[in-house]
C-alpha cells in the first residue's frame, strides 16, 4: 500500500516544474501536428493518422517509459519503412493494413521489454551510440534544409540534398528563406534571455504574425510573399478525435515481417533515446521499460488507425530543448494535440513550414553531443574509429542499418584488439616481501625456477603472440618454469596445443612446465584433449581462496626438485600448508 501511495505521489505534477513541461509539451505539439502529418505521408496512408497517433502514443509513452523524457511519437525511419511494408497492399486497405501493422509492432516491443531485452543494448557502446546521436542530429538539420530556403532538391538522402542546395543557391526562394532566418534568429536571441522558456512559441508565433501581414492583399504580391508555404498547404488539419476501431485480425500474417522490422527499428531509436538522456535524478533509464512503454503506447495507437510510433531522438530533443522537466512534458502534448485539433486548427494552418524547419534545427543543434564526442575522439583510436564510422554510417545510410554497422564494427575491432593484446612479465620471488615484476627473459635460464604471468586474451591470435613471447628452451637444461593461470575459467584450442608443445619441448631439455591458479574447469579441458598427461598431474597447481598458496607450493616443488634451497613465501604471509 506505501509502495501505490508512493508511486501515486511520484505521478502528480510538480508544480515548480508544471509551467515548463505545460510549455514544451505545447511547443511539441504545435510543431509535430505537421510533422506527423508528413510522416503519415511517408507511410502512405492519410495524414489525418499521423496526428492521430500523436495523441494517444506519445502521453501513454510517457506513462509507461522508465525514461522521463523520452518522446514515444511518429519518426521518419519508422514512417519509410511502413510505407515499404505497405507498398502491396492496395490504398483502400491500407487504413487497415496499418493498424494490423501498429498492433503487431506493439506487441513485438512489448515482449522485449516484459523479457527484459534491453541488456541487448550493453553490447552497443558509447562510442557507438554518441556517434549515432550525432549522426542523426545533423540529419535533423541537414533535413530542414530545403524548407528552410524553399528549395526541393531530387536527391533524397539528406546530405545529398544538403549539397545539392549549396551548389544551387541562386535558385532558393528569397521570402522563405527570409521567413525561416528571421525565425532561426528569434529563436537563438530568446534562448539567451529570460524568456527562453518560450523561445521556440514566440520565434513560430512572431513569424507567423509577420508572413500574415506581409501576405495582405496590398503586400502579398511584393516579393512574392504568398510563395511561402505554410502547414496549411500541405495539408488541411481535421476538427474531430479518433474514434475507436477492432483492427483486422486476418491482415496478422500478411503483416507480421513488415511489423519486426518497424519494430526493430523503433527499438533502436528508442535505445538511442534511452542511452543519451539521462534522468532528473542522473541516472540512465531502464531500456527495458522503455521497450515496454514503446509497446503500449502502439497497442494503444492500433485501436484508433495511427501510425507506428517509438522513441523519437527529434521528439525527445526538441522538448528537452523546449524546457522539459517531467514526463508532463509528453503526457500534456498529447493534450494539448487534441486541443490543437479542435480549437486551433486554422491558426495551426496559418504557421509558416520555414519557421518550423528553423525551430528543428535549434532542436537538432541541442542533439549534438560534442562534449561526448570530443571525449570520445581524445580515448584513442579504437573508440574513435567506432564512433566516426557509426556517424557516417547514419549520415548514408537506414537509420535501422546504421547502429548495427556501428555495433558490428565495434565488436570486430574489439575481438581484433583483444586476440592481440597479450603481455607477459616475470615475477622474481623477493625473500619476506612481495615478488618484483621485470620483463619476461628471451631465454629459460638453466637450473632455475622462472615465474611467468599472462595478461591478457588466451584465445586465437592471442595464443600464437603468447608462445613467441615464451623463453625460448633451445640450450636450456634442468630448469622449472611456473605460468600464472590464476582466473582463467576457459583456455582455447590454440592456447592448449601452445601450452602441449612447449611442455614437450621442455620434457626433452629435462625441465618441467607447472600451471599456477588453475580453475576446475581448465584442469577437466586440459584432462579431455590429453594435454594433461603431457604437463604431467604433479604439475598442476589448482587456485585457492587465498592468493599465492598455489604458487607457494609450485615453489617449493620446483626448488624441492631443482635440489635447491626454497626462497622464503614470498606471495603471502602465512606458510604454505602440508596438505
Amino acid at each position: 500500500m506505501e509502495q501505490i501511495r508512493t508511486r501515486a505521489q511520484r505521478a502528480k505534477p510538480d508544480r515548480e516544474n508544471l509551467s515548463s513541461d505545460l510549455v514544451a509539451g505545447l511547443t511539441f505539439a504545435v510543431v509535430n501536428v505537421p510533422q506527423a502529418m508528413a510522416h503519415a505521408l511517408l507511410a502512405t496512408v492519410n495524414p489525418v493518422l499521423g496526428i492521430y497517433t500523436l495523441m494517444i502514443a506519445v502521453p501513454i509513452g510517457a506513462v509507461f517509459t522508465s525514461s522521463v523524457f523520452m518522446n514515444v511519437s511518429t519518426t521518419s525511419a519508422m514512417s519509410v519503412a511502413t510505407g515499404a511494408g505497405l507498398y502491396d497492399v492496395p490504398d483502400s486497405m491500407k487504413t487497415e493494413a496499418v493498424a494490423v501493422l501498429v498492433l503487431l509492432v506493439g506487441a513485438i516491443q512489448l515482449l522485449a521489454g516484459l523479457f527484459r531485452l534491453g541488456f541487448v543494448v550493453r553490447f552497443v557502446s558509447n562510442a557507438v551510440m554518441t556517434g549515432f546521436l550525432n549522426g542523426v542530429a545533423v540529419l535533423i538539420i541537414l533535413g530542414q534544409l530545403g524548407e528552410l530556403t524553399g528549395y526541393q532538391s531530387v536527391y533524397t538522402n539528406n546530405v545529398a540534398r544538403a549539397m545539392d542546395l549549396f551548389l544551387h543557391l541562386d535558385q532558393i526562394s528569397l521570402p522563405t528563406t527570409v521567413i525561416g532566418l528571421l525565425t532561426l534568429a528569434l529563436i537563438v536571441l530568446f534562448l539567451g534571455s529570460a524568456w527562453r522558456k518560450f523561445a521556440f512559441i514566440i520565434g513560430i508565433l512572431l513569424s507567423t504574425v509577420l508572413l500574415a501581414i506581409l501576405t495582405l492583399p496590398q503586400l502579398g504580391m511584393i516579393l512574392n510573399w504568398n510563395t511561402v508555404r505554410t502547414v496549411g498547404d500541405v495539408s488541411a488539419i481535421p476538427r474531430a478525435l479518433p474514434q475507436l476501431s477492432m483492427p483486422s485480425l486476418g491482415l496478422i500474417v500478411t503483416m507480421l515481417l513488415p511489423a519486426l522490422a518497424v519494430a526493430i527499428i523503433g527499438l533502436i531509436q528508442g535505445a538511442g533515446v534511452s542511452q543519451g538522456y539521462p534522468n532528473p535524478d542522473g541516472k540512465y533509464p531502464n531500456v527495458s521499460r522503455d521497450f515496454l512503454g514503446q509497446g503500449a503506447a502502439n497497442l494503444a495507437t492500433a485501436f484508433v488507425g495511427g501510425i507506428p510510433a517509438g522513441g523519437s531522438i527529434s521528439g525527445t530533443a526538441l522538448v528537452m530543448g523546449a524546457g522539459a522537466r517531467s514526463r508532463w512534458t509528453n503526457i500534456s502534448a498529447g493534450i494539448f494535440v487534441a486541443a490543437v485539433v479542435l480549437l486551433l486548427a486554422p491558426l495551426v494552418e496559418l504557421v509558416p513550414m520555414p519557421s518550423l524547419a528553423a525551430l528543428l534545427i535549434v532542436a537538432g543543434y541541442q542533439g549534438l553531443r560534442i562534449p561526448a564526442a570530443t571525449t570520445i575522439w581524445n580515448t584513442g583510436k579504437f573508440p574513435a574509429a567506432v564512433m566516426g564510422l557509426t556517424f557516417l554510417a547514419t549520415l548514408f545510410m537506414p537509420l535501422q542499418y546504421a547502429v548495427l554497422v556501428g555495433v558490428a564494427f565495434s565488436i570486430l575491432l574489439y575481438v581484433i584488439r583483444q586476440s592481440n593484446q597479450v603481455v607477459m612479465t616475470q615475477w622474481v620471488l623477493v625473500p619476506g616481501g612481495l615478488p618484483e615484476e621485470r620483463p619476461a627473459p628471451a631465454e629459460l635460464p638453466s637450473h632455475h625456477f622462472t615465474i611467468l604471468q599472462v595478461y591478457g586474451s588466451l584465445f586465437f591470435a592471442a595464443a600464437k603472440n603468447l608462445e613467441e613471447m615464451l623463453p625460448r628452451v633451445d640450450n636450456t637444461t634442468r630448469a622449472a618454469v611456473a605460468l600464472g593461470l590464476r582466473g582463467r575459467t576457459e583456455i582455447g584450442s590454440t592456447f592448449i596445443t601452445v601450452l602441449e608443445r612447449y611442455a614437450g619441448a621442455l620434457k626433452e631439455r629435462d625441465s618441467r612446465l607447472m600451471l599456477v591458479g588453475i580453475d576446475r574447469a581448465v584442469y577437466e579441458q586440459l584432462a579431455r584433449t590429453g594435454v594433461l598427461k603431457t604437463i604431467g598431474e604433479e604439475n598442476i597447481f589448482f587456485a585457492t581462496p587465498q592468493l599465492g598458496t598455489a604458487m607457494n607450493r609450485a615453489a617449493a616443488a620446483a626448488y624441492a626438485w631443482l635440489g635447491e634451497s626454497p626462497v622464503e613465501p614470498a606471495l603471502t604471509y602465512a606458510p604454505p600448508s602440508k596438505d
